[in-house]
């Protein structure tokens, strides 16, 4: 599958996420919410590494990879517990789209620290994004 392909099906599960979240976190502690979350998650990806036999040996990874895993498992997990806080607070309809100002961000700090070239349409696009996030928080 193309890259497209993996983007899309990423939003769809990201779009039935928040629908299962604010329903099942309903009542309860967003932090236990998260975690159970989390669990889930961690067991479902080491049942694909084991039935896809994707397995290597750790001792190949290099401490930059290690290092920068880690750090983004540690961001990852942030990102989870404010958005499953503001899920309890907040209606999915306005959390989601705030939540995925991520990506214009990712645009600046791409061109920033990774070297990737702003494009017109990207630029664009970015900004269509942060435009329809205000619009839709302030409705």
């Amino acid at each position: 599958m193309t890259w497209l392909t993996w983007s899309l099906l990423s939003a769809l599960f990201a779009a039935a996420t928040a629908i299962l979240a604010k329903i099942g976190v309903a009542g309860i502690d967003a932090n236990q919410a998260t975690a159970v979350r989390t669990s889930v998650v961690v067991a479902f990806a080491w049942l694909l590494v084991f039935a896809t036999r994707q397995q290597t040996t750790f001792s190949a990874w290099s401490s930059k990879t290690w290092m920068f895993l880690i750090l983004s498992g540690f961001a990852t997990g942030l990102s989870w517990l404010c958005y499953f806080h503001a899920l309890q607070v907040g209606p999915a309809s306005k959390v989601a789209p705030i939540d995925k100002l991520s990506v214009p961000i990712v645009i600046l700090l791409a061109v920033l620290f990774l070297g990737e070239r702003l494009t017109w349409p990207t630029a664009l696009g970015g900004t269509l994004i942060l435009a329809g996030a205000i619009v839709i928080a302030m409705g």
